[in-house]
């Protein structure tokens, strides 16, 4: 069995505060009035009829299918001339409409920055990735834990909207780390982190570049004996090194490994690591060597695309509504960054290291690899919540994957590794109600992802056109 495929008594307990309870869900008319002036489908029993629907499982699209839903479960899935809609059902006749689960963010911050900023979103972060069709998220690292530690409660009791949040404790990094982050130094202070956090509701935790393998191992042990979690954004700990010590998770593949830097030093982080990686051959049996190590353990890894495409010259696309979310001082400060990048012209480093990152979670998908992804809306500000996430279906259809993969990808993969796949993370008879209803085909045209409609979590259908309008000009203050 996957290692990570379920959690233990002490996770599920940190879950259930944390704001991730496979408890029943809430009656819509336990919602603030904040909350329900989002929602568009209130009814106990609703049928989704005439919609394609591709489950998450990466099973093929199914055409004319009807969903049933029913006190926040989903009660039926089939053709929609054999599944009898209940007579006390809301219909909804939905042609020329896809249905995928809810998705599920392994690298979703509620914080954000800029080149010259980093700004905690309370307000903009949960509504926005909730637009987008994310029901569950996993913060991986947090700037001001507390806030994420009370958003999460407030998510979970119906006074905020947004996702379930799945906690991670502050990045755990040595000394000369971040301000913002938890400064340690040897095995004691690590263990010390751990048990501090545990106790505060986390259930995951993530190492950051500066950490020593000595901190790491201690760290990963002490929450593996709490029957927690560990990922890591790691550097000075190669990704060969975190296998050997035991870690869960990696975090945005190719871009932080060192295990290919020549004469690299112990415990050391290059400056330059991403010009260093631009002289990696993908397709050698050293990087095959690593990718063996992460199947073979189990570790799973996690996608980050859409941030690191930020810095290739002429990419992404300037989206208008990427534009329009941002507040002012925000979007002038991407937008100079962003013209700095793009004058570096298409001989940058970046552009082949980019394809290489894309080629590299390819590989580890074709290997037996876990692979989930998430935005990381962090980096020069143009990957926003749940934008960043609709950008990396494409970066991953565009990187080799089909379609119906990254379905997978973004929904029951993580739900796997967050050991929540029998409750989240796919279209079928029993789960949560959680889904993401698109007008039109993201599988034959990957940018219909953008054009999500409502996005039904536990039952409750949101409106996501009222959610990204709440937002607008606030994105990087609020």
């Amino acid at each position: 069995m996957f290692r990570m495929a379920r959690l233990g008594a002490a996770a599920l307990m940190g879950v259930l505060v944390a704001g991730g309870s496979p408890a029943e869900a809430q009656l819509v008319e336990q919602l603030s009035s904040t909350v329900q002036a989002y929602v568009s489908v209130s009814d106990p029993v609703v049928a989704l009829v005439g919609v394609t629907v591709v489950d998450g499982t990466g099973s093929p699209p199914q055409r004319n299918q009807t969903v049933v839903l029913r006190q926040g479960r989903i009660q039926a899935v089939g053709p929609s001339g054999q599944i009898s809609v209940p007579g006390n059902a809301r219909v909804l006749e939905l042609p020329g409409h896809t249905v995928l689960p809810g998705l599920v963010g392994m690298h979703n911050h509620t914080f954000y920055t800029t080149r010259g900023r980093g700004v905690q979103l309370s307000f903009t972060a949960p509504r926005l990735y909730l637009a987008s069709g994310i029901t569950t998220l996993r913060t991986t690292g947090g700037r001001e834990p507390y806030n994420e530690v009370n958003m999460a409660r407030e998510v979970e009791q119906g006074l905020l909207p947004g996702p379930r949040i799945i906690l991670t404790g502050p990045y755990i990094t040595g000394r000369g780390g971040g301000n913002s982050m938890a400064q340690v130094s040897g095995p004691d202070e690590a263990r010390r982190v751990v048990r501090y956090w545990a106790e505060e509701g986390a259930t995951w935790f993530k190492a950051y570049t500066r950490i020593s393998r000595e901190e790491l191992g201690a760290a990963i042990q002490e929450a593996h004996s709490r029957g927690l979690r560990f990922t890591g954004h790691l550097c000075s700990v190669s990704f060969q090194e975190a296998v050997a010590l035991g870690i869960d998770n990696l975090e945005h593949g190719f871009f932080t490994n060192t295990d290919w830097v020549p004469n690299r030093a112990p415990d050391s982080c290059p400056s330059n690591l991403l010009g260093l990686l631009s002289e990696v051959d993908v397709a050698s049996p050293e990087v095959n060597t690593t990718i063996r190590a992460m199947v073979e353990n189990d570790v799973s890894l996690t996608s980050t695309l859409a941030v690191y495409e930020l810095l290739v010259p002429g990419r992404p696309p300037l989206e208008e509504r990427v534009l329009s979310a941002l507040a002012p001082d925000a979007r002038q400060e991407y937008l100079s960054v962003r013209s700095e990048i793009e004058a570096q012209g298409q001989g940058h480093f970046m552009v082949d290291v980019f394809r290489k990152g894309q080629a590299f979670e390819l590989a580890y998908h074709r290997a037996g690899g876990l692979l989930a992804a998430g935005v990381d809306p962090t980096g020069i500000g143009g990957a926003l919540p749940g934008y960043g996430d609709q950008r990396n279906f494409e970066l991953l259809v565009e990187a080799g994957f089909t379609p119906v993969e990254v379905v997978q990808v973004m929904s029951l993969n993580g739900a796997r590794i967050l050991g929540m796949d029998d409750e989240l993370g796919s279209v079928e008879v029993g789960k949560r109600g959680d889904l993401v209803v698109i007008q039109g085909d993201p599988i034959s045209r990957p940018e219909d992802i953008r054009k999500v409609v409502t996005v039904f979590k536990d039952g409750v259908g949101y409106d996501a056109g009222r959610l990204e309008e709440a937002v607008q000009g606030l994105v990087g203050v609020r």
